[in-house]
């Protein structure tokens, strides 16, 4: 098992209880295979941490951005809190070296250890906080997160295409698009969906992902290029 503690250093904390660090990185399908291990998989960390993570980043905004009204501030935290960005800043930090997982999930790479990975850093902040509390959450999350907002307002890259289409939907069509969610399958720890985005009774597109927001996402470029509005 590796040695936590430079990449404790790396990462600028420094747990009391070595175990919810540890938790923090193990991904229920390692479980499967290793069912005598001492400690749960992350899963509940992570549901906590996504709580903490939105807290901060909620609280940042509203605090340095006061001529902002509510939208903006919407569009840039959903940037900040995404999965690309949250496996982004896993995957700098080395997140791969530490994570605990089952023979066949350690070969999957691609879109499903992205997954693994934003699900990841969500469960180690619930572990910090447990830990230590909010004050090292909202250091860990300014420093490697937060510090991407002024890169992000530059290059407009806040705009995702479910914004942009529904910018262009209401401008174009005077609707709000819709989504639905209409199957999902696979194992809890690598579920996938399918869901369509549709314009009043028109079914524009669908999309799939392995999170309902990512699926939307897929829709929403779908539906783009349908439209032809990018």
């Amino acid at each position: 098992m590796k040695e936590f503690g430079l990449f404790e250093k790396k990462l600028g904390l420094s747990f009391k209880n070595k175990d919810l660090l540890l938790q923090a990185f193990v991904h229920r399908s390692y479980l499967n295979e290793n069912p005598d291990f001492r400690l749960e998989q992350n899963e509940r960390l992570e549901f906590l941490g996504d709580a903490v993570l939105e807290l901060v980043i909620t609280e940042h905004l509203y605090k340095e951005y006061p001529k902002e009204d509510e939208g903006q501030l919407t569009n840039w935290r959903a940037a900040l809190v995404n999965s690309k960005m949250l496996t982004q800043v896993a995957e700098e930090l080395g997140f791969n070296d530490f994570l605990l997982l089952s023979r066949g999930e350690t070969k999957e790479l691609g879109k499903a250890r992205q997954y693994i990975l934003a699900n990841t850093f969500e469960a180690l902040i619930g572990a910090t906080y447990l830990d230590a509390g909010y004050e090292p959450c909202d250091r860990f999350i300014k420093k490697h997160l937060l510090a991407r907002l002024p890169e992000i307002i530059a290059s407009k890259s806040y705009k995702d295409a479910k914004s942009h289409f529904q910018e262009e939907a209401q401008e174009k069509a005077g609707v709000t698009p819709m989504y639905k969610v209409v199957k999902e399958w696979g194992p809890d720890h690598k579920k996938k969906f399918t869901v369509t985005v549709s314009l009043r009774e028109e079914q524009v597109a669908e999309g799939e992902g392995y999170s309902k927001q990512e699926a939307e996402e897929e829709a929403a470029k779908s539906a783009l290029l349908v439209k032809k509005w990018n």
